[in-house]
C-alpha cells in the first residue's frame, strides 16, 4: 500500500504511525513489506521473524505455534508459498473471522485454478495445499495477497479439501 494511502487512512481514524503496536507482513517478499519502516514504535512480524527496534525474538512458528496478539487477533504459521509464511486471523465486530493470508491465496480465482498460485512460486506445495484448506475451515472471509477479499463458502471449503485428497494439480 502506498505511503500516500497509509498515512491519510490512519489520520482518518485519528491515529498516527506511532499509535500502531504491531505490523504484520505475511512473508518477506518485497511486494509485501513496503512501508514497514513507517512504524518505528511497532513490533514487527515478518513471516516467522519477530522484532522490536533492534531486538529480535524467537517464536516457535516452525513448531506450529500461533502468536496471540489479543483476544481478537492471532498469527498462524501457514508455510507453503514460502517456508515462513504466516496468516493473520482477526475477529471483526460481526464476530466473523477474517484471514489475511498473503500469498497462501493469491486471489479468489486460484481456488478453481490452482495453477495461479503454483505458477506464482511456492516452496512447499503440499504444505500450501493443507494450509489453504485449514484456513478456509477457520475463516469467514479471506483477504488474499493479490486480490479483493472474498467470502468463504462451504463449496470453497469442499473444493480445497478435495484438492488435498485427490492431489488435483
Amino acid at each position: 500500500m502506498s505511503l500516500l494511502l497509509i498515512l491519510p487512512a490512519l489520520t482518518k481514524q485519528g491515529l498516527t504511525a506511532d499509535n500502531i503496536n504491531y505490523v504484520i507482513s505475511t512473508h518477506g517478499h518485497s511486494d509485501h513489506i513496503g512501508n514497514n519502516n513507517l512504524f518505528l514504535k511497532a513490533k514487527h512480524i515478518v513471516g516467522f521473524s519477530i522484532s522490536f527496534q533492534d531486538n529480535y525474538y524467537i517464536h516457535p512458528f516452525d513448531e506450529g505455534k500461533e502468536f496471540i496478539i489479543n483476544e481478537h487477533v492471532k498469527v498462524l504459521p501457514t508455510p507453503g508459498h514460502t517456508l515462513s509464511d504466516v496468516t493473520v486471523l482477526a475477529t471483526n465486530s460481526e464476530k466473523e473471522v477474517v484471514a489475511v493470508t498473503g500469498d497462501l491465496f493469491e486471489k479468489f480465482e486460484d481456488i478453481a485454478d490452482p495453477s495461479l498460485w503454483i505458477e506464482a512460486g511456492i516452496e512447499d506445495q503440499v504444505k500450501q495445499r493443507k494450509n489453504r484448506s485449514q484456513i478456509s475451515e477457520l475463516a469467514d472471509w479471506i483477504i488474499p495477497g493479490h486480490g479483493p477479499k472474498f467470502k468463504v463458502t462451504d463449496d470453497i471449503r469442499k473444493t480445497l479439501r478435495e484438492q488435498i485428497e485427490k492431489s488435483i494439480f
